[in-house]
């Protein structure tokens, strides 16, 4: 009898061990259907969150006009002297004056670099102006003995104007030739570019020797380009991203400014920039075109400036506001109103805001 009790305890217990296992795979399956409704909740609210997102970036960018496919004026300058003896002379006060306007108007400097590669980092409803110097004057720039730009030079002037208005970021870009700010050794000239490169301010090519290079063979061309590159990278070992060409003429094939090779320089630049005429486009603008930049000389209203210098086309672009660049205020995207959809260049589709 007690073998009896004892065959029939392992019986139910084997039998009870059986049935437990047999449960284990649908006690299983409620905890699946869990982790997958779990993962599909997961999955709905960040869609929901990233719809609710784009829907507010949407309203933003519309609130505040933003047209990233809008133009923006690139300003030429060279001297700035008490005394002008050529047209392309300013003095202080027309150029702290032409600054003044353009901080009130809602423009925020940026430099060419930043221009031409699509890194326009402003804020939203704010319009970017780029900032040129061509042919490093010393009036342009210049230090103290103690490291601070001495007064009355551009540079000094630019953060004069940064420091009234917040937001107007005191940066440009500076187009250097072997005259170099005036300085002789190649210690001066580092100092100077240097200072002027880890303050924000942008350093490009105009040549090493500002010879024209119109009509001139491809050799020649790459050669004198390549002189310029090496002057800039062998003073602060930072390459240049632009070219600004001498007397704003163009080789003969406009792609030999843009990249080529002389020696041991090889150059392969975002932009060339032109000495002036109109405002320049969109680097998000299919039209866009790095071979030849359009900039505007700094001049009063007067003889072929009451049209085409920095006065007259600013005056236009507060008149046509829509036309001009207006940002959203995310550098990650580009934000435009629908219509201008077919003018937004491909390679940034990744990036197209459009509301």
């Amino acid at each position: 009898m007690d073998h009896l009790k004892v065959g029939r305890v392992g019986l139910v217990v084997a039998t009870a061990s059986a049935l437990l296992v047999g449960c284990m795979p649908w006690q299983s399956e409620p905890e699946e259907k869990d982790t997958k409704i779990t993962a599909a909740a997961k999955a709905s609210a960040a869609a929901a969150q990233q719809a609710a997102l784009l829907k507010t970036k949407l309203a933003n960018a519309a609130k505040v006009k933003a047209n990233e496919l809008g133009q923006i004026p690139v300003l030429m300058y060279h001297r700035v002297v008490e005394k002008p003896t050529t047209q392309d002379d300013r003095t202080p006060k027309q150029f702290r004056e032409e600054l003044e306007r353009l901080a009130q108007e809602g423009y925020v400097p940026v430099t060419a670099a930043e221009y031409v590669t699509g890194r326009i980092d402003i804020p939203a409803g704010r319009h970017p102006v780029v900032i040129t110097f061509d042919d490093s004057s010393p009036s342009q720039f210049d230090l103290d003995g103690v490291g601070t730009p001495k007064p009355q030079t551009a540079v000094a002037i630019l953060q004069e104007v940064a420091q009234r208005h917040p937001g107007f970021r005191p940066v440009a870009t500076f187009y250097v030739t072997r005259d170099m700010f005036g300085k002789a050794t190649p210690e001066e000239q580092a100092q100077m570019l240097t200072w002027l490169r880890d303050k924000g301010f942008d350093i490009g090519n105009h040549t090493r020797d500002h010879q024209n290079l119109r009509g001139k063979p491809k050799e020649q061309v790459a050669t004198e380009i390549a002189a310029g590159h090496r002057l800039i990278t062998q003073l602060i070992n930072t390459k240049p991203v632009t070219l600004a060409l001498p007397y704003g003429n163009q080789p003969n094939t406009k792609e030999w400014g843009l990249k080529g090779t002389s020696g041991d320089v090889s150059y392969d630049y975002g932009g060339v920039f032109l000495a002036g005429y109109t405002p320049a486009l969109s680097p998000f603008s299919k039209k866009f075109d790095p071979l030849g930049i359009p900039r505007i000389r700094s001049m009063d209203k007067k003889g072929d400036c009451a049209r085409f210098c920095s006065v007259a086309w600013l005056d236009w672009l507060k008149m046509n506001s829509d036309e001009r660049y207006t940002s959203d205020g995310d550098v990650k995207t580009v934000a435009y109103p629908k219509f201008k959809t077919p003018f937004m260049a491909k390679r940034y589709t990744d990036r197209s805001l459009a509301y």
